[in-house]
């Protein structure tokens, strides 16, 4: 036993992973959503219409694939840590170099690059973290993992309340360099993942034929992010947009209304990863989703700002909710010597198929009204949702991590 416990991470080696896989997920939640709250200055300064501005956020979207495989390739062959460091210097170069852009086709290219890097950040980091975890907190732990999401979008908020007024847009995507620094943190802090050094695979082609057998479920998986997808960018994308256009919100309230959503996604996300440990991973999703569903008429019909804050804080709390446990939920079905790959492989083709919700949802405002079309969307992609998640497996508390590997190392 006592060898054992000299191999195994130490608690502070678990924190510091954990630590790194929030931190990298909030600035790349932050990076992204800075847009969102400069869909009608950017327009006015590339003197483009709107749809285009948002057609870049599409764009972004389209691309997370690319570097879900590239840097998850990377991370099953050569360890989680180095792909992790360059991950997040290349994200935060292209976000300063966005705040540099002198026209809209420079601008489009480099939100481009940014959905690459932001593409990989998620499937290493998530891996890292929960390869770490300790089991019995990896349903609280991945509630924290994923609520770094809405934290950057809450922290975006923040900057175009503050930032925004005082410096201009360029500034709002200058700050976001600063996860470049994290790349320290993880270099100095963040150990090697134990269960990444005892599953490796010893080649590549060894490595292409776990791929291959783990196709079918991978298909379901992909399915089942395309629709989370739906759910949480057709939520929050364009909902500051319809505070200002339908209910005539102006700027600097519409930002403190995404503050406040943003604090009851982070709940959700902490509350239902927690309660996956006791109900399971499906149950706890689709509570979550029954939450969202019940205040869907509030959250796009209400007639007053405190109705559509109040419904938009359990909005997001059942939106986030279901996220919190999907880090936890995809580890746990990916095989061992991929990893590195899958969850993030899925999470990203997910959101390639469901790139167009933005596009697709202001579309059909043309046709029956803001709030209907928002309503419309949601509410159907909430049920499809639910009955996808429960007709599904799990694997919930599944050990990384071979004890005897570690006892036999010690």
């Amino acid at each position: 036993m006592a060898s054992s416990s000299v191999s195994r991470p130490a608690p502070s080696a678990r924190f510091h992973a954990v630590a790194a896989g929030f931190l990298g997920w909030t600035m790349d939640a932050f990076d992204f959503f800075v847009v969102v709250f400069l869909v009608d200055t950017l327009a006015a300064r590339f003197g483009v219409p709107k749809k285009d501005i948002v057609w870049s956020l599409t764009a972004t979207l389209a691309m997370r694939p690319i570097g879900a495989v590239l840097f998850g390739l990377l991370a099953d062959r050569y360890g989680r840590r180095v792909p992790l460091m360059a991950n997040l210097i290349f994200f935060s170069t292209v976000e300063v170099a966005c705040g540099f852009a002198p026209n809209y086709a420079t601008f489009l290219v480099l939100r481009a690059l940014f959905g690459i890097g932001m593409g990989g950040e998620w499937g290493v980091g998530a891996s890292l973290a929960m390869e770490s975890a300790p089991r019995r907190w990896r349903g609280l732990l991945s509630g924290v993992l994923q609520s770094g999401y809405s934290i950057g979008y809450l922290l975006a908020a923040v900057a175009a309340r503050l930032v925004l007024p005082a410096w201009g847009w360029r500034a709002m995507f200058w700050v976001g360099g600063l996860p470049a620094l994290l790349a320290l943190y993880v270099r100095w802090h963040v150990p090697e993942s134990e269960a990444w050094k005892q599953h490796r695979a010893p080649s590549w082609s060894a490595f292409g034929e776990t791929v291959r057998r783990f196709l079918p479920r991978l298909g379901y998986l992909v399915a089942l992010m395309t629709m989370m997808m739906f759910l949480s960018h057709g939520t929050q994308d364009l909902y500051p947009d319809f505070l200002k256009i339908e209910h005539g919100i102006a700027p600097s309230r519409v930002a403190e209304v995404a503050m406040l959503y943003n604090v009851g996604a982070v709940l959700g996300a902490v509350f239902f990863g927690h309660l996956s440990e006791r109900i399971g991973r499906r149950y706890s999703m689709a509570c979550a989703l029954g939450l969202s569903l019940c205040v869907l008429p509030f959250w796009a019909f209400g007639a007053t700002l405190a109705a559509l804050a109040c419904a938009a804080f359990l909005m997001q709390m059942g939106v986030q909710g279901a996220w919190g446990i999907i880090p936890a939920h995809l580890n746990e079905l990916a095989p061992d010597q991929a990893r590195g790959l899958v969850p993030g492989l899925a999470y990203q083709l997910g959101i390639l198929f469901a790139s167009p919700v933005n596009s697709i949802e202001y579309a059909l405002r043309d046709r029956i009204g803001y709030g209907r079309a928002l309503a419309v969307f949601e509410g159907a992609v909430i049920v499809v949702l639910a009955a996808l998640v429960l007709l599904g497996s799990e694997q919930r508390g599944r050990q990384f991590v071979s004890e005897t590997a570690l006892v036999e190392r010690g």
